[in-house]
């Protein structure tokens, strides 16, 4: 029996143009009338998310990655650099690509030392960091734009730290090693009392692969990366075409 809703937000719950489309809304507090918690897992900091949190008002969101957890308000799990280590890979970072644009994800606020923050749709609250003098807060996340894999990897590999590749882009995030959807499912089990096989899970990219194994359903949208196509226990329809409201609406309203 399913009672949790688990969704990646980008090209899986949204649509390609950012929108949450009134069917899936409508679908998923159907589902919520039925007693069915509903939790969202993103690749996107907590500020990047938080107009879809404000709109979707999920029971808990799981952001950056899956080293955060918050529920109402509150956090209630957090997978995080040392203070030394954050500064060491920032160093590194900047060492490799001098000038390359750096984020730092500490809980709900982020640092950046680009000057563009304002015009930015998902990190406009972003605050303004140059890392000169070092960060002095432990890091859920360090994501930075570099020219290739390669240097991206060799980064890693000195920090002894988990590395994130994203699709068709040239952002790289560094996490804990350990850290990860995966992770953060388990300390989700732990704080609702639902287990990982009790749960449906959504998504479309590499970063979800271990989140759709885990969970007790692993469902792609049709617009997922052929590795998530295969290890999907189901297929539904893309994101354009509200494919995470026909799956439930199929399987759990019907």
């Amino acid at each position: 029996m399913i009672r949790m809703i688990l969704t990646d937000l980008d090209h899986t719950l949204l649509r390609q143009d950012g929108s949450i489309s009134g069917e899936t809304l409508r679908v998923l507090g159907d589902c919520r009338a039925k007693g069915i918690l509903f939790a969202i897992a993103t690749a996107r900091y907590w500020i990047g998310a938080e107009r879809y949190i404000e709109q979707l008002k999920p029971d808990f969101e799981i952001t950056t990655d899956g080293t955060l957890i918050h529920s109402d308000g509150q956090c209630i799990y957090s997978c995080a650099f040392s203070i030394s280590d954050t500064n060491r890979i920032v160093r590194s970072i900047a060492g490799a690509v001098p000038g390359t644009e750096i984020t730092v994800a500490h809980g709900k606020t982020v640092y950046w030392n680009s000057r563009h923050i304002s015009a930015s749709e998902k990190l406009h609250k972003a605050v303004y960091c140059d890392y000169a003098a070092g960060l002095d807060v432990c890091a859920n996340k360090i994501v930075a734009e570099l020219p290739e894999e390669r240097i991206a990897r060799e980064i890693a590999e000195q920090a002894d730290c988990k590395l994130q590749c994203y699709r068709g882009e040239r952002w790289y995030a560094f996490m804990p090693a350990g850290a990860g959807k995966t992770e953060a499912i388990k300390a989700l089990a732990k704080a609702s009392g639902i287990a990982p096989e009790e749960t449906v899970a959504f998504g479309d990219d590499g970063n979800d692969l271990e989140m759709l194994k885990m969970c007790g359903k692993g469902v792609a949208v049709a617009n997922a990366v052929p590795e998530i196509l295969e290890a999907a226990d189901e297929i539904t329809l893309s994101n354009d075409e509200d494919g995470v409201a026909k799956w439930l609406t199929d399987h759990i309203l019907n």
